[in-house]
Formats: structure tokens, sequence, C-alpha cells
């Protein structure tokens, strides 16, 4: 199986809505890092699992959506609590629609809130 990453470091606010949240249900910004991971049984022509450089373009096509912005206010998390575990789904939904997926049959992004917690959603193509 070969597996092809990209990080991309981006900002972005929210606040938690569940009861009694504590210090995070007030607005507050992370320092979020998002990884791509794709896998994937077969290399193209070119011995590629995935063209990186499109890999990236996908992911900052993507990002760009919520860099800078408070998560709570966009349409996706309307009336959800907008944990990282949520955050993670959507960016891999978003990022499977903006990328050019022929070889790789999974697909997983993980999202690192700070330097020790981190939420993944995966799903196969």
């Amino acid at each position: 199986m070969y597996r092809v990453s990209v990080r991309r470091d981006l900002i972005a606010q929210h606040y938690l809505t569940v009861p009694n949240p504590g210090p995070e249900g007030e607005l507050h910004s992370h320092a979020f890092t998002v990884e791509v991971e794709l896998s994937g049984p077969e290399l193209d022509e070119y011995g590629y699992l995935v063209d990186i450089d499109d890999v990236k373009a996908a992911l900052d096509a993507t990002l760009s959506r919520y860099r800078d912005e408070t998560m709570n206010e966009l349409v996706e998390f309307a009336g959800q609590n907008p944990s990282v575990e949520r955050f993670a789904r959507e960016v891999c939904e978003q990022f499977v629609e903006a990328a050019s997926l022929e070889a790789p049959q999974h697909v997983s992004v993980r999202i690192w809130e700070d330097d020790t917690a981190s939420a993944t959603y995966e799903t196969p193509l």
C-alpha cells in the first residue's frame, strides 16, 4: 500500500456549544495543522499515487474557506457543535470534491488543534 500525505497550517476560530464547555465555550483561536493522507495499492504510469502539487492545490483551496474564519458562522456548522471531529469530516469531504483522485482508494484527514490533541476522519474513495 502506498501512502502520500500533505500538511498545511491555518488559524481559525470557534466556540463550543455543548453544555458546560468551560473556557472552550468562549470564542478562541486555534493554530490548526491539517494533514491529508491518500493511500492505494497501485501507482500510475509515472510512478505516482497522486500528483503532490495537485494535492497541495486542492487542500489549499479547501482550507481557504476556513482560514481566519469563525467556524460557528459557517453554514456547514449551523446548529452543530464545531468540534475538531466535525471539522476533520468537513475538510475531508470538501477536499475529495476539489481534488482529482483516480488511483487512491482511501483518504484521511487528521486535524491537530494543538500540540497534543487531534481528530481524524477517513473514508474509502
